[in-house]
């Protein structure tokens, strides 16, 4: 069995919701990075110690919240004793708007992994139009009004983020052998 954490920001509970299905999907431990972008020392040891991390953030303004930025900039530290070489990695991200710019937040995801030297995992296309109804194989894209709450969100959405955790998780489990 692999070992599998989700790292993720959250702002307003939405991104956590998508978490919490991604995590669900891999049998993933979740790790919050909080309001001032900061983890515990026992959540770098999780990261340090998983087969596969899936990064998660809301997408602000086109790009990833600054809290993620910030962890994505302490992560340097690994990238000087190639720490987290030959992990998997996969993403998600969630905004208000049906496009919302979106993929330059998965592009920044997939940036910080290849820089890790991390093995990227897309998801097949299932577009079904409940199933990956945005039509993004870079990673988990999920859209929900910018009034809603986190509860709003389409199942769709929340189906595509355990289906694409799950396939993180699978991806590992080979890789590890």
């Amino acid at each position: 069995m692999s070992k599998v954490v989700v790292v993720y920001h959250s702002g307003y509970g939405h991104t956590q919701r998508v978490a919490q299905f991604v995590s669900d999907g891999a049998g993933a431990e979740l790790i919050s990075i909080d309001a001032d972008g900061n983890l515990t020392d026992a959540n770098w040891a999780s990261l340090d110690a998983a087969d596969a991390i899936i990064m998660g953030s809301p997408t602000y303004m086109g790009m990833a919240s600054w809290q993620f930025k910030k962890f994505a900039d302490a992560t340097s530290k690994k990238w000087f004793t190639s720490a987290w070489k030959d992990k998997v990695a996969g993403g998600f991200t969630c905004s208000a708007s049906p496009s919302g710019d979106k993929l330059s937040t998965l592009q920044y995801f997939i940036t910080l992994a290849m820089q890790q030297g991390m093995i990227w995992v897309g998801q097949p296309s299932l577009n079904d139009g409940t199933i990956n109804r945005i039509g993004s194989n870079s990673g988990v894209m999920a859209q929900v009004g910018p009034q809603d709450p986190a509860s709003a969100i389409p199942q769709g959405d929340l189906d595509t983020a355990s289906a694409y955790g799950k396939r993180v998780a699978e991806v590992a489990k080979k890789l590890r052998g």
